[in-house]
């Protein structure tokens, strides 16, 4: 796992949560949990291609733009 780079996008992500004006509870779902979001936001964990689907639609961007931070 490239540490920087999950860094990096853990930033873009709760960035771009705060932009939407959510909150991490509003991710919480069957796919996706609160502590899930909690845990990407804090670089802790790597995420699978279909959660970031989730993510992305529930902040309605797409996926690619949750990349857009280099």
């Amino acid at each position: 796992m490239n540490k920087e780079f999950l860094q990096k996008f853990a930033k873009h992500l709760k960035e771009l949560r705060k932009e939407k004006g959510l909150v991490q509870d509003d991710f919480d779902c069957d796919e996706i949990s609160r502590s899930m979001i909690s845990l990407l936001e804090t670089a802790k964990t790597d995420v699978t291609v279909s959660k970031l689907k989730i993510i992305a639609d529930k902040l309605n961007v797409k996926v690619k733009d949750l990349f857009d931070f280099e």
